[in-house]
């Protein structure tokens, strides 16, 4: 039951998070994971990104909606995501998960910073 809750209040705030702002819902949700689910560390990250598609899903068609972004440019950055998501799901496997969680902590610090400026 705790990891079930846990798992549940990851993905609200995941995504809350992609809601407000279109994107950074997996990076709230490895953190979270880790603190509230009791998932072993190597399934944290594969989890958070089943976790992170129907958000977003939802996310896409929201933002279609509201800004009128072109399909056919949609579908371009879908395509080079979907590479990059193959190339990184193959070569996750043999990165360490403290390197995965460190190389995760440094992007949110970056992101961070640069939106403060």
């Amino acid at each position: 039951m705790k990891k079930t809750m846990g798992i549940t209040v990851a993905g609200l705030c995941a995504g809350a998070v992609n809601g407000l702002f279109g994107a950074g819902g997996g990076m709230v949700l490895v953190p979270l994971l880790t603190k509230l689910s009791g998932l072993e560390d190597r399934s944290i990250f594969p989890s958070s990104v089943c976790m992170i598609l129907p958000i977003c899903i939802i996310s896409l068609v929201m933002s279609v909606n509201v800004t009128g972004i072109p399909l056919p440019l949609l579908f371009s950055y879908l395509a080079g995501s979907a590479a990059g998501g193959l190339i990184a799901g193959l070569t996750a496997k043999k990165i360490p998960t403290l390197w995965l969680h460190r190389g995760l902590g440094l992007l949110i610090l970056w992101g961070g910073v640069r939106y403060l400026w």
